[in-house]
């Protein structure tokens, strides 16, 4: 992917790259286009703070009118009606403001979802291997604390930014009306401020983008540390990891002064502009009372107008400072979800469902990066139907292979094509890496199919020779299973997986060393549960056992990213191959199977 220094992912390290960062062009034509579905909204929150802003700005008139009146000597019943009006321009605004934020505060919160939803969409359809380059600390970086930046900013600053605008102008346009010299000498504010911004903005942007990024190696670095403890310890690496967190952490740290500094020094520069205007209202109010031109209580609501631009230009520079953060965490997401198609990961290949082949495997390549090819242009045929054991060395090949006809990752080369059925997905792959979801048993059943009913998901889980545990639960499929819930061991876990394959019911099945993580005693157990769940599919299966080879219609033997034989049982066997030599290794160690 062709990237430049403002939309490019960033390079933590030698090892690695970095998710991509949106221009801040992109990223304005993102948000017009998440906002797009909501224009009605939009417009009537607008229009709804417009008319409280107007309605607000009676009060400073209406205080100079108090001041007139009691400047002029008059009776006391004279300022009854201005004090009423007050009080009404006070209920009016309050409830004007309270529905217009709300409207305003609606759409943020119905945008920022829009966004959460094709961010983890674009996310979950991203290339393993991409994921593995960018590191597991970049995406979680951008899923935390970017997203609670953007959320964050939608729910204080954009309110309060779009307030203070729409108080600014409409205040600068009252001053106007009262005299245009009063405004004159109000905007000698405006240079002072506007090189605020300029010196604010320009620094802003890159320490915060800079700031996200160093969070996110702070992250990575610390899980992979804590997620490797026993390794690190294991090999006496606990000195230079802890060196690696320091170093990032004091990066971190480093810039988080920076921004800290720089949010100083645009204080300062925001009171001398107040001083400056300030001064110069209350200049010009005096030549002008002196001269006749206005009233004392003009020249009051004037100086009243000033003052209370204090607060909204304060609040919308100084919301800068949270909008450029947020802008910086809400490129980092834009990027995500605005990736190009052909970093995604895409559709398998579709041929007709009148071929015999269920998963053509065309002379297909595949490196992890520059001199990290790990398969030599593979070529493989799964009839329909037919079970297909993978076998090989620890780092033939097969996970990888596996993982190219599931479509979890993309070829670098050749293609995968996988022949179109009438379920959707037409591929489910399955790991040792089993993950079950909180929530009770039900629910993480329904998650391969929403629609299933109760009978289906006991259905399934019989069908892999789970249902007698799965009843004997606490509460049967109603019991709560995963983080914090009742625990499953490794071969329950993985029987809920070939369930939800089951409910799945793709044509095509994947089992990456499925039965792994049951050992030795529950192995015979699982193993029986993987045939019934893929029976009647076309199934692609890494072998952990050789009993699973046994078992297969046919044999492929990877070596080095090739395949070297094919073949049954019986025929690779008796061949003096590569798998016999397998064969004879595995089988010497205990007590072969009755054949």
């Amino acid at each position: 992917m062709t990237t430049t220094p403002s939309a490019t992912s960033g390079i933590a390290d030698d090892s690695t790259e970095l998710l991509p960062i949106a221009t801040g062009a992109r990223t304005r034509a993102a948000v017009r286009t998440l906002i797009r579905p909501d224009r009605g909204r939009a417009i009537l929150g607008l229009g709804v703070l417009v008319g409280a802003t107007a309605v607000g700005l009676l009060v400073q008139p209406l205080l100079g009118r108090i001041v007139d009146i009691v400047a002029d000597g008059r009776p006391a019943d004279a300022l009854t009606l201005p004090v009423v009006l007050l009080l009404v321009v006070a209920v009016v605004q309050g409830v004007t403001t309270t529905l217009g934020l709300t409207q305003v505060a609606r759409l943020g919160e119905t945008v920022l979802a829009r966004l959460r939803e094709q961010f983890i969409e674009r996310a979950l359809q991203l290339p393993a291997d991409r994921l593995e380059r960018a590191g597991a600390g970049d995406l979680t970086a951008r899923v935390t604390g970017d997203v609670a930046r953007v959320a964050e900013a939608v729910r204080s600053a954009l309110p309060e930014m779009a307030r203070s605008v729409l108080a600014i102008v409409l205040t600068l346009g009252a001053m106007a009306l009262l005299d245009v010299r009063f405004l004159l000498a109000a905007l000698l504010a405006v240079p002072v401020q506007a090189l605020t911004a300029r010196w604010y903005v320009t620094r802003a942007v890159t320490v915060y983008a800079d700031q996200r990024v160093a969070n996110g190696a702070q992250q990575q670095q610390l899980l992979e540390t804590i997620g490797g403890a026993v390794t690190v310890r294991g090999h006496r690496l606990e000195e230079q990891h802890t060196e690696k967190s320091a170093a990032r952490s004091r990066r971190a740290v480093e810039l988080t002064m920076r921004s800290v500094h720089l949010v100083l020094g645009f204080y300062a520069r925001l009171h001398i502009a107040e001083y400056i205007g300030l001064a110069a209202v209350l200049v010009t109010g005096f030549f002008l009372v002196r001269d006749g031109s206005v009233s004392i209580g003009t020249a009051t609501a004037a100086a009243l107008y000033f003052h209370s631009l204090f607060g909204p230009v304060n609040a919308a520079l100084v919301l800068l400072d949270d909008a450029q953060s947020a802008a910086a965490g809400l490129a980092r997401l834009v990027g995500v979800t605005d990736l190009r198609e052909s970093a995604v990961r895409l559709p398998h290949q579709r041929t007709g469902s009148t071929s015999e082949a269920a998963v053509t495997v065309d002379a297909v390549s595949h490196a992890y990066g520059p001199g990290r090819t790990v398969l030599h242009e593979v070529s493989l045929t799964l009839r329909a139907g037919e079970h297909v054991a993978l076998v090989g060395t620890s780092g033939a090949g097969k996970s990888t292979l596996a993982r190219l006809v599931a479509g979890v990752q993309q070829p670098t080369g050749g293609t995968v094509s996988v022949a179109e059925g009438k379920t959707a997905p037409s591929v489910v792959l399955v790991t040792q890496e089993v993950h079950v979801f909180t929530g009770t048993l039900a629910d993480d059943l329904r998650l391969a199919r929403p629609d299933a009913t109760d009978a289906d998901l006991r259905t399934a889980l019989a069908t892999v020779h789970a249902l007698e545990w799965a009843e004997a639960l606490p509460e049967g499929l109603a019991t709560v299973v995963g983080e914090g819930g009742h625990r499953l061991d490794p071969a329950r876990a993985q029987q809920l997986a070939l369930a939800r394959l089951v409910l799945a019911d793709p044509p095509v099945a994947v089992l990456d060393e499925a039965t792994a993580e049951a050992g030795s005693a529950g192995a015979r157990t699982l193993e029986r549960s993987a045939e019934a769940a893929l029976a009647g599919r076309t199934a692609l299966v890494v072998a952990h056992r050789l009993t699973q080879a046994v078992a297969a219609d046919r044999i492929v033997v990877l070596e080095a990213g090739r395949v070297v034989e094919s073949g049954t049982h019986d025929e690779l066997r008796t061949a003096d191959g590569p798998y016999a030599a397998l064969w004879h290794a595995w089988s010497g160690s205990r007590a072969a199977p009755h054949l």
